[in-house]
């Protein structure tokens, strides 16, 4: 019976986790959904980071903290690899690592080189909005 009440508990709550993740997650950047999240006029920030840079270690948990913020619930938030994604740095005018692009649909609303207060990249993120 416990075992029961287990299953219909955690089956009850799998929703909730599900939902919990799509809110504000980071995925890699693909032209289709990037495009797809311009169009439907959602917010977007890109970020372009590398696996060495500690400036890009320091942005990933604020960037996590903020898409967790109910007021970014719909924040869709793009990875590129600095590394590996040569073609897209030089479409969005990219020369560093640690750079962060806000849309507001299909408008840039800003962006930041570099910047690792948490305030002034919320000032940035709430750009999209």
């Amino acid at each position: 019976m416990t075992r029961r009440r287990t299953l219909i508990a955690l089956l009850a709550l799998a929703p909730l986790a599900f939902a919990q993740a799509q809110a504000g997650e980071m995925k890699p950047y693909s032209q289709e959904a990037f495009d797809a999240a311009q169009k439907a006029g959602k917010p977007i920030l890109v970020e372009v980071s590398a696996p060495w840079c500690p400036i890009c270690k320091t942005q990933k948990p604020i960037l996590a903290k903020l898409s967790a913020d109910p007021r970014f619930k719909d924040l869709q938030i793009f990875d590129i690899d600095f590394d590996s994604q040569k073609d897209l740095l030089r479409k969005l005018d990219v020369r560093m690592q640690s750079t962060l692009i806000a849309y507001k649909g299909a408008v840039e609303a800003g962006r930041s080189v570099g910047e690792t207060q948490p305030e002034w990249i919320e000032g940035l993120v709430e750009k999209t909005l």
